[in-house]
């Protein structure tokens, strides 16, 4: 997040998409909601009638994976209308003109005939976002999840920029994390292109610094994504995988694909606090601690790096993350000699220049946010003030691009998933949980009124739900939170897993899997 949580209670115009906002992070929905109470103008776009949407000013419901067009269809009527920051755009940012160029083809009738969303609300929208004093924009996995998932980044900034919202208190673009420290593993270089602190790989000076501390050659050659290894795996080219804290089994797309290539990798090590499903292909599961059962720092959304306390033992043969890793890599010949986790964040802070000023003893208490460069800073609660990190801030003029697989007659509905509000990620912690067992124990497809008599539907019997790369059956919901021509599966259930549906088309820069939109058509009785 560019912004801290708290400042979204002061916003006076927050725009929430691809965010299943209350149901995946209900703190943070909770900070929306009291803006909302104090006036702030809520606009929601996404395609799901999803449960923000009820205390929305504007909600609009634009056609799966049409973000692109619908940003610069708000950024056309925010131009026509000389509601941009003029004066910010010419002292802070760079290829304007480009950026103009490009939206002025997206009239609202052009961009309502892409999106389906009317074009009078393309207008309101602009209006309320470009004319508040404050404007904050949330977004989650609804926007990043696409074969465009970078060009729908990069033109929310824009939105942003354009209307001078980066760098202000209670403004900024924020991106809500999808589990509790997947920030902090970004910043510490848990990405193929990147050391700690997102220092590139291709650096030479990088890699030179990484290599002096470590005491090793380090490879300046890009890695390979979460896909491009499984794809390797298949062609003869990975050999080993080691998989901590993840059930790719489950969590990636086109799974049937992904199980085919962790039942013929040579040598699969799992570290998980579970037995998951992708645990049952290993030759080695090393039982590791869940958070409450080990020492450490996690980095949340907002960039706020947290103290994690042991509160209890680990049961049985479980160890600490960090203690089996320094203990496989001492085994394979390089030897770790961290003695307790401080030592381990000294040198991160060594290493990282957004964490450099932060140690365990300053971390005590509500944690610092970087970036924090000296042992005097106070941390930054939020990003750019008064300059871009990189100097200026860029413009970047993007056209819309269709989903990589599109509707025809074969397939002619399209199925987006996510999560729901009772279990997290793949289920593996949450279906083990009595109580929320019990809440929600099965899986289900969400499917339009008037889909469900088209197709002879009643929501009693099973349905088959189909695509080029496998079929499920799964208990039908009829409801008018999806549109019509759109279903819904939550990911969270091995027995009729999202996942075997889905596509894996990969975004070309971050070879992110399109999970939000893909072909399907629906058959009644039990699959296969």
């Amino acid at each position: 997040m560019t912004n801290s949580i708290a400042e979204l209670e002061d916003s006076d115009c927050i725009l929430v998409t691809g965010s299943n906002t209350t149901e995946a992070h209900p703190l943070i929905s909770d900070r929306i909601l009291r803006a909302k109470q104090k006036g702030s103008t809520l606009i929601v776009a996404d395609p799901r009638k999803i449960h923000l949407a009820q205390f929305a000013d504007i909600h609009v419901r634009q056609n799966l994976g049409t973000d692109v067009a619908l940003i610069n269809g708000i950024m056309h009527v925010i131009l026509r209308e000389g509601w941009h920051a003029k004066e910010y755009i010419e002292q802070r940012c760079e290829a304007f003109d480009d950026l103009k160029a490009v939206v002025e083809k997206y009239t609202p009738e052009k961009v309502s005939a892409i999106t389906g969303v009317d074009k009078d609300d393309i207008v309101a929208i602009a209006k309320a976002y470009a004319t508040s004093k404050t404007s904050a924009i949330v977004y989650a996995m609804g926007i990043t999840q696409h074969t465009t998932g970078v060009d729908n980044v990069k033109s929310l900034a824009n939105l942003a920029m354009l209307c001078g919202r980066v760098g202000a208190y209670a403004g900024g673009v924020n991106p809500l994390r999808g589990q509790n420290n997947v920030q902090g593993a970004c910043d510490m270089g848990a990405l193929p292109n990147v050391y700690p602190g997102y220092q590139k790989v291709t650096d030479l000076a990088a890699a030179e610094k990484f290599g002096k501390a470590w005491g090793a050659k380090v490879s300046i050659e890009v890695g390979r994504t979460v896909m491009k290894i499984v794809n390797g795996i298949l062609e003869g080219k990975v050999h080993a995988l080691y998989v901590l804290g993840e059930n790719p089994a489950m969590s990636d797309p086109n799974s049937k694909h992904v199980r085919e290539a962790l039942s013929k990798v040579d040598f699969l090590v799992v570290q998980d606090i579970v037995m998951s499903e992708t645990a049952e292909y290993a030759h080695v599961v090393l039982p590791g601690c869940a958070f409450a059962e080990k020492d450490g720092t996690f980095t949340n959304s907002e960039r706020r790096v947290q103290l994690v306390r042991k509160a209890i033992d680990p049961p049985g043969d479980a160890r600490d993350d960090s203690w089996i890793i320094t203990q496989v890599s001492t085994r394979m010949g390089y030897k770790m000699e961290y003695k307790i986790p401080s030592e381990v964040f000294d040198e991160m802070a060594l290493l990282t220049p957004q964490y450099a000023g932060m140690n365990y003893e300053r971390l005590q208490g509500d944690g610092l946010q970087w970036p924090c460069p000296s042992t005097d800073h106070p941390g930054t609660p939020y990003l750019h003030k008064g300059k871009f990190a990189r100097g200026k801030g860029l413009f970047h003029a993007i056209e819309y691009k269709a989903p990589a697989e599109e509707c025809d007659e074969q397939y002619p509905l399209q199925l987006t998933t996510g999560r729901s509000f009772v279990h997290f990620h793949t289920g593996t912690m949450t279906r083990q949980s009595p109580s929320l067992d019990e809440e929600q124990k099965d899986a289900y497809v969400e499917v339009n009124p008037q889909d469900a008599i088209k197709l002879g539907i009643n929501g009693k019997q099973p349905i088959k739900v189909i695509t080029r790369r496998g079929e499920i059956s799964i208990k039908p919901i009829i409801t008018e939170r999806v549109s019509e021509g759109v279903v819904f599966i939550p990911f969270h259930f091995a027995e009729a897993a999202a996942n075997v549906l889905t596509i894996d088309a990969l975004d070309p820069i971050a070879g992110i899997p399109e999970y939000k939109v893909c072909a399907v058509r629906i058959e009644s009785g039990s699959g296969s």
